[in-house]
């Protein structure tokens, strides 16, 4: 009987030593380097699974922190599982909810054995341990599970950061003793704030508990770019080449470019559905904010190099005019160009990483795209 899961390195760019690679999974192939959608609440916002098919999707992120509030996994599990109970065949990610509760500053507190914080609900008690991480993602069925992981702030000092990686190592090997479903990945979570000691450390400390894959976490949380490209940097030598590395909660196109020439393989982001139901968009030259006054006579698309569905059939014109009157297809398209805008990128990575061209189409890319109407 094969294995459920395996990674392929493909192919490495000679120009860039970015790598190409297939993730194997039960609800299929991923290829990679891959951006992933995030369904928070087992639901893109303003999308459908079969238009998550059209522009291309390949694998959907959910979260654990919010399906265990709102319905909770058990009803998911009665349901068949997360992909029967949203619609989705393909694969799926689950994050171990350590983000979410990180984000739950005022109302949480962190001990060694878990985390307690209010329902930002209903004000509810709640706990979440690695334990019960683990639990709550192997009821949702999810084709990647996360560790639970502590998620350190900028700025932070040394002292906080080393003290919240060793939770997260301690809480990674209770993770993966708690964790037992096989047709389910694992991936540990690499921490360390900004010190690249404690990076290397956590890199070097998850390799040998040869986790399926791993996650980089708490990088873009407010730090200049450059810092996150630093730390990518200093932990790529430490990190297994014969496994997928996903550096979670990053979803600009420079940062796309820059975290794959770095050896990164996996993204996700709120990003691209967030702002577009608030009339922002990302084209190939920068953002436009199409919801503006100058765009009420412009008869263009939103990027002429796009072949989505909103691109190839309607106007800025008539895409602001629905955001002015405020109709909810015009957030519903900008959300489908916007997924397919970065789908679509990652698609032209892959290939020129098979075409050993990457810092080439770095170049290109830079030389169309307005980094002062970056997001």
């Amino acid at each position: 009987m094969s294995k459920p899961f395996s990674y392929e390195v493909k192919h490495i760019c000679k120009q860039s030593g970015a790598r190409l690679g297939v993730l194997h999974t039960p609800h299929g192939d991923i290829p990679t380097p891959i951006y992933m959608p995030v369904g928070t609440s087992a639901c893109v916002k303003a999308m459908t699974p079969r238009e998550m098919k059209e522009i291309g999707t390949k694998i959907l992120l959910s979260n654990t922190y919010h399906l265990h509030l709102r319905p909770g996994e058990a009803l998911v599990k009665e349901a068949g599982g997360l992909h029967k109970f949203m619609g989705w065949d393909g694969p799926i990610l689950t994050d171990s909810g350590g983000f979410q509760v990180f984000s739950l500053a005022g109302i949480r507190k962190i001990k060694e054995e878990g985390v307690t914080f209010q329902s930002h609900l209903d004000g509810s008690r709640q706990f979440i341990g690695p334990e019960e991480s683990m639990d709550i993602q192997q009821a949702l069925g999810s084709d990647i599970a996360m560790a639970f992981d502590v998620c350190s702030p900028y700025p932070c000092d040394w002292e906080t950061a080393k003290k919240n990686m060793e939770i997260t190592h301690r809480w990674a090997e209770r993770c993966k003793q708690h964790h037992t479903r096989e047709d389910q990945a694992l991936f540990g979570i690499v921490q360390g704030a900004f010190y690249k000691d404690l990076r290397i450390e956590s890199a070097k400390a998850l390799s040998d508990m040869d986790f399926i894959g791993y996650g980089i976490g708490g990088l873009s949380v407010g730090e200049p770019k450059p810092i996150m490209y630093e730390m990518l940097d200093e932990i790529r030598p430490y990190m297994p080449e014969n496994k997928p590395r996903y550096l979670m909660g990053v979803g600009t196109p420079d940062c796309f470019i820059e975290a794959v020439i770095r050896g990164v393989d996996m993204f996700d982001c709120v990003l691209a559905t967030r702002i577009a139901r608030n009339g922002s968009v990302m084209t190939s030259k920068g953002r436009v904010v199409v919801k503006n006054g100058k765009y009420a006579h412009d008869f263009s698309p939103l990027d002429d190099q796009c072949d989505c569905y909103a691109c190839q059939n309607f106007t800025r014109a008539y895409i602001r005019h629905l955001f002015n009157a405020k109709e909810i297809t015009g957030g519903r398209l900008a959300s489908i160009h916007n997924l397919r805008f970065l789908i679509h990128m990652m698609e032209e990575i892959r290939e020129a990483i098979a075409n050993d061209s990457l810092l080439d189409y770095r170049k290109e890319f830079y030389e169309r795209y307005d980094l002062t109407k970056n997001f």
